[in-house]
């Protein structure tokens, strides 16, 4: 089950499912992954790696002018189930459920006073891997997973933070390149050891 698969009881995306995501691109992959060496791989894993730099980099507004107006960003809540329970997330609840809106709201927020979770700001470093590009039938829209490791540091004070995830994005081409319309993250805990999420994966 890939990370925007539907829970096998419900019959219904992660997108579907949430009141900001009714909005949201249902499209899906098709046949199995592209080679390393396909250009349509190549400009989605070269699209990553430069995200990933601006968000190294806080450049939150150069990263929204490369969203798509009917984005949806998603990170369920995930919960520890027994096997063969056909979820690992909890219903209806997300540490982020976001629109282009919302996105945008964050980010007008970290340049007034009251971004006091990032003031000073952290050092970043986002670390993208594992990437795999699919095909879906749009021509103009690819399914891209990874794995995405960020390192989070406050400075001087207090330990350094990690979080681990699966992301699963759905990129679509237009006349000034590629944007983002669709990312659903998979963290890799239950419980994210990171005292505010005043970031982006």
């Amino acid at each position: 089950m890939t990370v925007g698969a539907a829970h096998e009881n419900e019959n219904m995306t992660l997108s579907e499912q949430s009141a900001l995501g009714a909005h949201a691109p249902r499209t899906q992959r098709t046949g199995q992954s592209l080679p390393f060496n396909d250009d349509l791989h190549l400009e989605a894993h070269r699209w990553l790696v430069d995200e990933a730099y601006l968000l190294d980099a806080q450049d939150y507004d150069e990263w929204l002018a490369r969203i798509a107006d009917d984005v949806h960003y998603l990170m369920p809540v995930r919960v520890t189930t027994a096997l063969g329970a056909g979820y690992t997330t909890s219903p209806g609840m997300a540490h982020w459920d976001e629109n282009k809106y919302s996105l945008s709201r964050r980010v007008a927020r970290f340049a007034t006073e009251h971004a006091w979770t990032e003031d000073p700001p952290s050092r970043l470093r986002h670390y993208i891997t594992n990437v795999r590009t699919f095909r879906t039938p749009n021509p103009d829209e690819i399914i891209v997973d990874s794995a995405v490791l960020l390192f989070r540091s406050r400075g001087d004070v207090g330990e350094a933070a990690t979080v681990s995830a699966g992301r699963e994005d759905l990129l679509r081409r237009t006349g000034t390149g590629w944007e983002l319309a669709r990312r659903t993250i998979m963290v890799d805990e239950s419980v994210i050891r990171m005292q505010n999420l005043a970031i982006f994966l």
